[in-house]
């Protein structure tokens, strides 16, 4: 049997895996959605499930996301645990209704009488020029509507795991692949994502956040493909002599707010790194909770936020590159974090 330590997966292969897994020990559990089957999806999450399961398991649909997801959700009403892929994450605009106003609220509608244990899967994020439609993160929208748990890895071992808790879960589930970090052969991705992963099945609870890494002067709360870049950008800073301490959410609903507050009272100070845009979203729900904690938190300096300004995304690599929070700007926040100081100041 190959050790865990020596067996490493992409989080594609992880997914992929994952699904296999759930599938073979629950009959009740099918894949459906566009390109799933023979192509494996889009971004390889479904890669050789059509040859083990089958055309019945494993289901290719029209170009209909309003359709396939329906046709979900009334499977898991029956008692079946379906899994979606809408392919790009900006789809989720034709088939609103669905997932706000039937997948995320049906179980509340029919007082408790209706259980839908299902998984959205779908892929998210930029860097890879494809312009406006297909490059957002939107995490954040789906946390806002009651009724969904938001599930977003970062590597292939936290992938696998939150994909069997996803689909063992008794309520909807958006589990949401960052495209960059999928590990495929025709996108240039970060390695960290790639990493091991056992054989075994297992399950990691939602809401449990990952210390990444430990550090006592700066603590960058991020998630996904930004848990990579943060990464690299406290190796950069340690040799300044800054230590930093990285918190991956892993989920935002359930969000682990305890980790998060333990690690601003250590450091004192609170980065937030977002792939998602800035306004009304994940980093200003974070920079909420701290600041209604400030009781028990002496922070050291402001909160800063990193995140996408208000606006689409561009298909030009230099404007990408520039809107989508990189390496060297979670340093450069870092490092202006450090040398910041909250002075008390008397308005007369």
């Amino acid at each position: 049997m190959t050790t865990t330590e020596s067996r490493k997966l992409t989080m594609a292969q992880a997914i992929s895996e994952a699904i296999a897994q759930e599938m073979r020990q629950d009959p009740e559990v099918f894949v459906l959605g566009e390109d799933v089957g023979k192509y494996g999806g889009i971004f390889g999450a479904t890669t050789g499930l059509l040859a083990e399961f089958g055309k019945e398991r494993v289901m290719d649909t029209p170009i209909s996301e309003t359709a396939f997801i329906g046709s979900a959700i009334g499977a898991a009403a029956e008692g079946m645990r379906p899994i979606a892929e809408l392919m790009f994450v900006d789809f989720f605009g034709v088939c609103m209704d669905m997932i706000y106003n039937h997948m995320a609220k049906n179980t509340y509608m029919s007082g408790g009488s209706v259980s839908l244990p299902m998984v959205l899967m779908t892929g998210i994020g930029g860097g890879y020029n494809d312009a406006a439609q297909h490059s957002q993160c939107l995490y954040a929208t789906f946390a806002h509507m009651p009724g969904l748990k938001v599930v977003v890895p970062s590597n292939a071992y936290d992938a696998k795991g939150l994909m069997i808790a996803s689909i063992r879960d008794n309520n909807p589930v958006i589990f949401l692949f960052h495209k960059g970090i999928m590990g495929l052969p025709w996108m240039s991705y970060f390695e960290g994502s790639t990493n091991a992963v056992p054989e075994a099945a297992y399950a990691i609870p939602f809401g449990q956040a990952r210390i990444v890494r430990s550090g006592t002067q700066v603590t960058i709360v991020t998630l996904s493909q930004m848990v990579q870049k943060a990464v690299l950008a406290a190796a950069a800073l340690e040799q300044e002599g800054i230590d930093v301490e990285i918190i991956d959410l892993r989920t935002i609903v359930p969000l682990d707010k305890k980790t998060i507050l333990a690690s601003v009272r250590k450091t004192g100070r609170l980065l937030i790194a977002d792939e998602d845009y800035l306004s009304f979203g994940l980093s200003g729900e974070i920079a909420a909770i701290v600041a209604e904690n400030l009781d028990t938190i002496a922070l050291k300096a402001p909160v800063s936020r990193l995140a996408v300004p208000d606006v689409p995304i561009p298909y030009a690599r230099p404007l990408e590159q520039f809107v989508i929070p990189q390496v060297a700007s979670i340093v450069d926040a870092a490092r202006n974090l450090v040398s910041k100081t909250i002075t008390a100041k008397v308005i007369s």
